[in-house]
């Protein structure tokens, strides 16, 4: 495993690429990737109908990105990915969906991408801190 700061770095980078498009599941995964013997592209296309909350505004893809990082890392109890998910919600009001997520961004004045990038980023330190 990498350092959280490096794994940040790949998020980061992923996030910035001009391009690719990395949806927030994607920029999860393919910063975990090869820990799981992955390569970027598998870990890209399992992520591919995960973002925009499964492309239909539900669940955040950070949190469903997040959720397939710990099953590849062997934390897959019900307690496990009930707490994953309750950290994540914790930090945004008890929202876990895309649209809500998005939607409360947006009254405050809040830019899209800059949002989505956060939600990767401390998801990736989420679970570099507390779930692998």
């Amino acid at each position: 495993m990498k350092t959280k700061e490096e794994y940040l770095a790949k998020a980061r980078e992923l996030r910035d690429d001009p391009n690719v498009h990395y949806s927030c599941a994607q920029a999860v995964l393919v910063t975990f990737a090869e820990d799981f013997g992955l390569t970027a592209e598998q870990a890209f296309r399992i992520g591919a109908n995960l973002g925009s909350g499964m492309k239909i505004g539900s669940v955040c893809g950070v949190v469903t990105g997040g959720l397939i990082v710990m099953g590849l890392a062997g934390k897959d109890s019900q307690q496990e990915a009930a707490a994953f998910s309750k950290a994540i919600s914790d930090l945004h009001e008890g929202n876990l969906m895309c649209s809500d997520l998005l939607r409360i961004n947006a009254e405050r004045g809040g830019s899209r991408k800059p949002h989505c990038d956060g939600m990767v980023y401390e998801t990736v330190e989420l679970l570099c801190d507390r779930f692998l």
